[in-house]
């Protein structure tokens, strides 16, 4: 069969873009971009639903642009557009500016793994400078108990066993400001744990600031600033504890999906081919 046959069959078989028919509701809803090509910046938007234990597709939008995703969102059925509650994202302004424009009454969530990985890098920022230093400082004897200690301190302080726990307390021993750093950043963790209200959870977060101000350290001062312009949309995570997580996860699958095809630019042509391995199964296994 030619090229154009086989794409002929697919296209007569499998979808290019979403079914709006196929819903009754969307409630919670995904957004984040992959690159089509490594290193070349070519982002696609891929918007996801999440539905119980499921995952749908509702969009591959080219180029990640507000532009894109408020053409998308107006492209909606006016009832089910009414029946988003959540949206679930990165801190991308041309995402939430456009959520915030085209469905005013649902809320931007923005996920607290995004978050947590901002304010855990300026922890692990004062790591690597606090190292620089005790190597200067220490014999060489001494320093070289200091190594291996990158990924314990990274890992949450609960999930260390006790060879690690002992290999933190001794470079917390040895640099007093990264132990701020590192008691701090567990709090903020234990903070997004907890049971909170959004009310709560914001004053428990706007406590945490003055802890950090009150310590002297500088290794937060850039997500001080992010905290300040997104507080209230990291705090709608304690509404219902929704999170991007569904849309991470979904986006691994995608990036398994293009080293088997070897690489997809079509922006369509994805669509369809994460299409069939969502629903090809059901529709067209024997």
């Amino acid at each position: 069969m030619s090229y154009d046959s086989v794409l002929g069959a697919v296209n007569r078989g499998v979808a290019r873009s979403v079914n709006w028919g196929e819903f009754t509701a969307l409630k919670v809803i995904g957004m984040d971009e992959i690159a089509l090509r490594k290193g070349h910046r070519d982002f696609v938007v891929i918007v996801t639903l999440r539905r119980d234990d499921e995952i749908a597709l509702l969009g591959v939008l080219p180029k990640r642009k507000k532009e894109t995703v408020v053409t998308f969102l107006r492209s909606i059925p006016v009832e089910l557009r009414a029946s988003i509650e959540r949206v679930c994202t990165d801190m991308y302004e041309g995402y939430t500016n456009a959520v915030k424009e085209e469905i005013a009454q649902a809320r931007v969530v923005i996920d607290r793994f995004h978050v947590a990985k901002a304010y855990r890098e300026c922890a692990d920022k004062l790591r690597k400078s606090a190292l620089r230093e005790l190597k200067q400082e220490l014999d060489e004897e001494q320093y070289k108990l200091l190594k291996g200690t990158m990924w314990p301190f990274r890992r949450n302080a609960a999930d260390l066993d006790p060879g690690q726990r002992e290999a933190v307390a001794l470079l917390l021993e040895c640099a007093p400001d990264l132990r701020k750093a590192y008691d701090l950043r567990e709090e903020l963790s234990a903070i997004f744990d907890a049971e909170h209200t959004k009310e709560s959870g914001k004053r428990a977060i706007t406590d945490w600031i003055e802890g950090v101000k009150q310590s002297g350290l500088k290794c937060f001062d850039s997500f001080l600033t992010t905290l300040n312009n997104w507080l209230d949309e990291i705090t709608n995570y304690f509404l219902d504890r929704q999170t991007s997580g569904f849309q991470e996860g979904f986006n691994n699958k995608i990036k398994v999906l293009k080293r088997r095809c070897y690489g997809i630019t079509n922006v369509t042509h994805l669509f369809q081919r994460i299409w069939l391995d969502l629903e090809g199964f059901k529709l067209f296994g024997f």
